[in-house]
């Protein structure tokens, strides 16, 4: 990837880049990076092939600046068939983010059959032009493929999203990664209606019953509510092959600071 990346290394400590910067305010993080952040670190101390990442949540509780990052990580438990891990987001010393994954073992898949939604039928990525830079939100932060909706607009939102970067230079992009950071895009994808994005949220949940195959994550809103400043939005996840899990957040109403 030859776009510069989210962070670079100094010791044990993350330094953001401009490129993290999020859409609230010019001086703090963008969400993505510290849900994708939190996920990579879970991934790189306690990841193991044997286990599948089947939920990481992300509670994002400060903005933080761009001072350098930490990330501490905890073995809540550490079992035959699952694994627990807390991490912690630790930004000019103070805590501004935390995660829990559970990790379950991979095994052999049980006989019978159990209803699930019908996968989507859509154009392949490359199969569609890249949206005009004014009609792409953050346009260079991710590469999108709108399929069906658009920001400005009301109706469900279907769209490819693949990332452009590094998160952390000199690291490629793991397909759990891949997936951590992007998940993120849930929000904007189904909190965004014809005034904009009015909702910043709060928190993110992947769930995952296998990690994707390729550069491209799928979204597809399937949910939204919101009463008295507080939303949630839910979004399918797919990749080229097919489904893999779900994405959702909650998200209170928030101004965009100059």
């Amino acid at each position: 990837m030859s776009n510069p990346p989210f962070f670079t290394l100094d010791g044990d400590r993350y330094v953001p880049t401009p490129s993290a910067r999020g859409p609230w305010n010019p001086n703090s993080l963008h969400g993505r990076v510290i849900a994708g952040l939190l996920g990579a670190e879970i991934e790189r101390r306690h990841g193991d092939p044997d286990f599948i990442p089947a939920r990481l949540t992300v509670d994002m509780y400060r903005l933080p600046d761009l001072s350098p990052v930490e990330v501490v990580t905890r073995v809540v438990r550490e079992g035959y068939r699952i694994k627990v891990i807390d991490a912690e987001f630790i930004s000019a010393g103070v805590s501004a983010g935390r995660a829990t994954c559970q990790l379950l073992r991979k095994t052999e898949r049980p006989e019978g059959t159990v209803w699930k939604p019908p996968s989507w039928e859509v154009p392949k990525p490359e199969d569609i032009a890249p949206p005009p830079p004014r009609d792409n939100l953050m346009a260079g932060m991710w590469a999108t493929r709108p399929i069906t909706g658009g920001f400005g607009t009301v109706g469900q939102k279907r769209m490819w999203m693949s990332e452009v970067r590094e998160l952390v230079e000199g690291r490629p992009l793991t397909p759990f990664v891949r997936v951590a950071v992007a998940a993120d895009f849930a929000s904007p994808a189904s909190n965004a209606g014809d005034a904009g994005l009015k909702y910043i949220n709060s928190d993110v949940t992947v769930y995952l019953h296998r990690e994707p195959v390729g550069e491209w994550v799928g979204f597809e809103v399937t949910d939204h509510g919101d009463t008295a400043g507080v939303a949630f939005g839910q979004c399918r996840l797919y990749d080229i092959e097919g489904p893999i899990g779900s994405a959702s957040c909650c998200a209170l109403a928030q101004k965009r600071q100059a």
